[in-house]
């Protein structure tokens, strides 16, 4: 059972009636060896090709369980995979994969799964997460239509003039002064020679905007930030000015040249823990969202890419914010009398602000699902050392990016990206202030960055790593923290060491 008011509530709860709606992955076992990989990959040395291979690979899986990402990649890319037994080969290729997506190397994740070519045994599972990687390494290295991408008047230049074009007036303009005081602030810190310049985009068409851009002769400009607009741009054959809209219209693709888009979007991180889920080898999930616009759209990104990978979801609840916990943990958990039935349920999806989050551990334990793992999005952390209130979300996995997590994210505060920054703008008490200020910074360096699309292959910012995608939409991947003892420590990189791993790690002997 966990400490704080888990307890109290445990002790108080009642049970209440909620209605929901129904409609769920292998588990992960966290062996810590003895053996330290470099006194392994030392020994792999003298030794022969196939035990060199052996122990190379359990050498690269010490280095990915302590965080050590990049010796983990160099240790799995010098192992001769050919020398591994089938099984074995199978356990490089999920490893070697993984650590190439993370670091952005697809064509690291091609070699890994070339197994799938070769046609190894392995589970139906693995398959797919190695059939997903593949995916993605290929749509990486597809070079996209060089006349959409291609930016001709900044090939080559220096990027010293900016336009910001962000509203300020109207139901935006709070986000917008915040986006935009972190980039001033993150300008002068920088003490570079960009000439950065705000637009009321409130007082402008995008047409007059674009037309104003071009008179004060821009090379960028930041903005929009309303959706719909950003919705209206994307449908565009191209745009007049590159522009970096710092939201994600709402198609399926955007098709207009010069036009890139990026901000902080719940439904990624929704898609990302779905995937985490997957790899740490769940398969059936209960749900539990809002029951608002904003649930919605983040149940349901959640939900497809859950079914994508092949997932089954066994019960998906909507709750009322308002209404006690236990209502909706009731429903998401089966609960007959007063123990949850969990035959079908392996783990939970969580989309909750702080004071909701904090009671569903507790009404879990008091429902007898204390090991019930949770999975949640960064909404749940309130990001201000608050470990007293905390200790009720122990052991709940959730994502954050590194500027609020950088002990988890990167190791600590002092190598976190823009670190200058990151100290004069973290007195923020509110967290999610502090993510757009964060967001802030990112989009200043991401403008800057646009005459060299290189730079933006997994570039490491303040909101996560930053992919440029085929379709000009910069997606991020978070770190994943946990909590311990109220506050967020690392975990592992996920779907390394499964069950079947396990076993099959013994048809060596």
């Amino acid at each position: 059972m966990k400490q704080s008011l888990r307890g109290f509530l445990a002790a108080t709860l009642m049970a209440l009636f909620v209605a929901g709606c129904a409609t769920q992955p292998p588990g992960v076992v966290d062996r810590v060896p003895d053996e330290d990989p470099g006194r392994l990959l030392s020994q792999a040395e003298e030794q022969a090709p196939e035990e060199a291979a052996r122990t190379r690979l359990e050498a690269a899986n010490i280095f990915a369980r302590q965080g050590q990402r990049e010796n983990a990649f160099e240790a799995a890319d010098n192992i001769d995979e050919q020398a591994l037994s089938e099984a074995n080969r199978v356990r490089w290729a999920l490893l070697f994969s993984e650590l190439a997506r993370a670091l952005n190397e697809p064509d690291s994740v091609l070699r890994a799964t070339q197994v799938l070519d070769d046609e190894l045994p392995m589970q139906a599972d693995q398959q797919r997460t190695l059939e997903d990687r593949q995916r993605w390494a290929r749509e990486a290295l597809d070079k996209p239509d060089p006349e959409r991408f291609a930016l001709p008047e900044l090939e080559g230049e220096t990027i010293n003039r900016i336009v910001v074009a962000l509203p300020e007036s109207g139901a935006l303009s709070s986000v917008a002064e915040t986006i935009a005081s972190a980039m001033r602030r993150h300008h002068d810190i920088t003490g570079d020679n960009v000439q950065l310049s705000f637009l009321d985009a409130s007082q402008y068409s995008l047409n007059e905007l674009y037309d104003r851009a071009q008179q004060m002769n821009t090379q960028v400009m930041i903005g929009p930030l309303d959706k719909e607009l950003v919705t209206q741009l994307e449908q565009r054959d191209s745009v007049p000015v590159p522009t970096l809209a710092l939201n994600y219209g709402s198609g399926d693709r955007n098709q207009a040249k010069r036009l890139f888009q990026y901000g902080l979007s719940a439904e990624d991180e929704a898609r990302q823990a779905a995937r985490r889920a997957w790899q740490d080898g769940h398969r059936q999930m209960a749900l539990m969202v809002p029951d608002n616009n904003w649930g919605q759209r983040v149940g349901e990104a959640f939900w497809n890419e859950w079914h994508r990978q092949g997932g089954d979801i066994s019960n998906a609840v909507r709750y009322n914010p308002d209404n006690p916990v236990s209502d909706a943990v009731k429903t998401a958990l089966n609960v007959r009398g007063e123990r949850a039935q969990l035959n079908d349920i392996d783990a939970l999806f969580l989309l909750a602000l702080p004071d909701y989050a904090r009671q569903v551990p507790p009404t879990m334990d008091y429902y007898y699902a204390p090991d019930l793992p949770i999975y949640a999005t960064s909404h749940l952390h309130e990001g201000r050392g608050q470990t007293r209130l905390d200790q009720d979300l122990n052991d709940v996995m959730f994502m954050d990016i590194p500027w609020q997590i950088p002990d988890a994210a990167v190791g600590g505060e002092e190598v976190l990206p823009f670190y200058d920054s990151y100290q004069r703008l973290r007195e923020e008490p509110d967290a999610s202030v502090f993510r757009l200020m964060a967001m802030g910074v990112d989009a200043y360096e991401i403008a800057t960055s646009l005459s060299d699309f290189s730079a933006l292959e997994g570039f490491d910012g303040s909101t996560g790593k930053l992919f440029l995608t085929g379709d000009g939409r910069i997606y991020r991947e978070l770190p994943w923290a946990k909590f311990q003892n109220g506050t967020p420590v690392p975990i592992l990189i996920p779907g390394l060491m499964s069950n079947e791993e396990d076993n099959d790690a013994s048809d060596d002997d």
